[in-house]
């Protein structure tokens, strides 16, 4: 709702103080930004000319001394940098709260805090407790949870900005409801190339997940277009203003592939905070599977299912069970217990150790190891012990006990003893067995299986780092890799985002990610996003069919263009390109979804020579939206303004591929055409 001339004039003339205050502190802020940066280049300057002067004390004293202070200018530069981001939209939101002691706070939100020279809040960071209010509550009895307390009171008024270069273009007065003129206005606009920060439209059930503290992970179910990425990535933000000792560089997030990871590249730099570490999980295990030249990537497995090129389907499936997990535990148990040494060893007369003796350390003293970090540990304790406590012949008792050994760190014929032992439950012959073995890339199942039987065998990397991960698409990842990551992060907590509906791995499904809960250390708790922001309700309507699905809820209010059909068509490049011209008219950006990459290279070659098109896949990394073509697998997680579906009439979407489909269909925001 718009307020009155009155309003807007007294909303205009406090948006000229404010950024007059503004430009004030940046002036201030940026003279003792350099002036510092100057004063700490020459301390460590004057340091290091005079290092050879200083004890091992005034030394360790000068470095504690120097990294303090470039600590301190650090956090200066940084806050001074978001002052600089805020500099043309000072804030986007004002909330008006009474407490319970009848003191009336004007809290205007921004994307970070701005003070007076008497150090009173002028702008608040949108992180910060009280703020919560504008996102949970509608006008009306209401509280918040601080440092200190539950502060209980009423919401007076809701109020939200349209700022543009310090102008005040808009003002509206609104409640909780999430049609509101602002978040309409947002999702009319098209999609961009790189996805963009929402803190001016974060809705109630986003932000709680968002500002939940209390559990140290979260399991969020959320339906195509609930924004869970975003939430994700707000989340990461948040966590990063609250917690203490928390770095960018202590979160991970696992990301589907390299465009997605290039596409959300931008939103924490937008909220004033640097972007974390980010791998996929291919890059884990081509890091840790190191007996192979390469390792399958997910998009190429699931494309070996849908363009029917797997030769044994059961197999796989086996593979990607939660049965395979116990089958292949019984093994490892097995052969951990049978693992032995034969004979003695001695390096001279004096330095014996019998057989009787290692195999005491190997499954009594060290049990509590992996096996071959027992090795490791029982070479060590046996160098110190006759050699003056030290490792010197740790490598030479090494060798030793490897001659001594019944087994051997050759993991390739331990995995194949596997599948030719009574714990596989499907037989095969020995030279099926190799075939999927002896490769230089191994298949993404065997890899899943084999970083396992690794990790079981010598440890998982830990990485003590890692104070909170985030995994996008969790559908698409199954138990045993959850059971993996777990091992690898054991301090961290998780925040574990995706949609069951969405799941492209046609071997392996959850009934609900809430089947993820014990997986995880400490307090687990389960979300649900029901509201979709994305697509409009003709779009929504027609996927829902797709799964027959009925709770999906379309937020967006759009311009009644129905779902297209085209079917038969006399000549499919001319068809092409006459809609393609046409959406591009209305709309920035244009996808050609293909149901695998096979069917995206054809039509790239049929109108690359009439369209300036681009055709991505699972490897590239930097891509422009206007205008592409895109195998489905490879656009999860990306929206575009309009989308022409396409397959050829012999690669139809068989009933088993109907999730495959429905990723496609819910890509697009506007205007959705059918091909076949």
């Amino acid at each position: 709702m718009a307020i009155s001339e009155v309003e807007f004039q007294k909303e205009s003339k406090i948006l000229y103080k404010v950024g007059k205050l503004l430009n004030d502190t940046i002036e201030s802020l940026g003279f003792d930004v350099n002036k510092e940066e100057e004063e700490l280049v020459n301390f460590k300057k004057m340091m290091w000319e005079n290092a050879s002067n200083f004890d091992d004390a005034e030394e360790s004293q000068v470095k504690l001394m120097t990294s303090s202070e470039e600590n301190k200018a650090l956090m200066k530069k940084k806050y001074f940098q978001r002052l600089l981001q805020i500099k043309k939209k000072p804030y986007f939101a004002s909330i008006v709260f009474k407490d319970d002691d009848g003191e009336i706070f004007n809290i205007y939100m921004s994307l970070t805090y701005l003070k007076d020279k008497d150090s009173n809040n002028i702008l608040y960071d949108w992180r910060s407790p009280i703020c919560s209010l504008f996102y949970d509550y509608e006008t009306g009895p209401c509280e918040y949870s601080a440092p200190g307390g539950v502060f209980q009171g009423e919401l007076k008024r809701k109020r939200q900005y349209k700022i543009d270069d310090n102008k005040l273009v808009g003002v509206f007065d609104n409640t909780l409801n999430i049609d509101d003129e602002v978040l309409q206005e947002v999702l009319a606009k098209e999609s961009n190339d790189k996805m963009k920060n929402v803190v001016n439209t974060i809705q109630q059930e986003q932000n709680k997940v968002i500002r939940n503290l209390e559990d140290n992970n979260l399991i969020v179910q959320g339906i195509a277009g609930s924004g869970k990425t975003t939430v994700a990535l707000h989340r990461i933000a948040f966590l990063l203003y609250r917690l203490e000792k928390l770095s960018s560089n202590n979160i991970l997030i696992f990301s589907p592939n390299n465009i997605f990871t290039e596409y959300i590249s931008e939103v924490l730099p937008s909220l004033g905070e640097a972007n974390t570490l980010q791998t996929t999980f291919n890059d884990y295990l081509a890091t840790f599977i190191t007996e192979y030249k390469d390792v399958e990537e997910f998009t190429n497995f699931i494309s070996r299912y849908y363009s029917y090129q797997e030769d044994y389907p059961e197999l796989v499936k086996y593979k990607q069970s939660d049965e395979v997990i116990a089958n292949l535990d019984d093994y490892i148990d097995e052969y951990v217990d049978k693992a032995c040494f034969l004979e003695n060893i001695k390096i001279d007369e004096k330095v014996k150790v019998s057989k009787d003796e290692l195999n005491e350390l190997l499954h009594n003293k060290y049990e509590r190891l992996p096996l071959f970090e027992r090795v490791e540990e029982i070479a060590s304790k046996l160098s110190n012990k006759f050699y003056k406590g030290t490792d010197k012949k740790k490598a030479t008792f090494m060798k030793l006990m490897k001659k001594s050994a019944n087994f051997k760190k050759d993991y390739k014929e331990i995995y194949k003893g596997f599948f030719l032992s009574d714990f596989c439950k499907i037989k095969l012959p020995e030279a099926a067995i190799k075939a999927f073995i002896n490769k230089d890339v191994i298949n993404y199942e065997d890899a899943l299986l084999l970083a396992y039987l690794k990790g079981k065998l010598e440890g998982f990397i830990y990485e003590s780092t890692i104070k909170q991960v985030v995994i996008d698409e969790a559908q698409d990842y199954n138990r045993l890799q959850y059971i993996i990551i777990t091992n690898i992060f054991k301090k961290a907590d998780f925040t574990i985002l995706g949609d069951i509906n969405q799941n492209i791995n046609p071997y392996y499904s959850y009934n609900s990610l809430e089947d993820l809960k014990d997986l995880f250390k400490g307090e687990s708790k389960y979300l649900e996003l029901s509201k979709t922001y994305r697509s409009s309700p003709e779009i929504i309507a027609y996927t829902n069919k797709i799964l027959n699905l009925k709770h999906v809820n379309a937020i967006r209010k759009d311009n009644n263009k129905p779902v297209v059909f085209r079917k038969n068509l006399p000549n499919l490049k001319d068809s092409l390109v006459n809609d393609i011209k046409k959406l591009q008219e209305d709309y920035k950006s244009t996808a050609i979804i293909t149901k695998d990459k096979k069917e995206a290279m054809k039509i790239y070659e049929l109108i690359k020579n009439e369209l300036d098109i681009s055709l991505v896949d699972v490897d590239s990394k930097k891509f422009k939206k206007d205008l592409v073509i895109i195998p489905a697998y490879a656009a999860k997680g990306l929206e575009f303004d309009s989308v022409i579906i396409y397959n050829d009439r012999d690669n139809s979407y068989r009933n088993n591929e109907r999730n495959l489909l429905y990723v496609a269909c819910t890509r697009s925001q506007h205007e959705l055409y059918i091909y076949n």
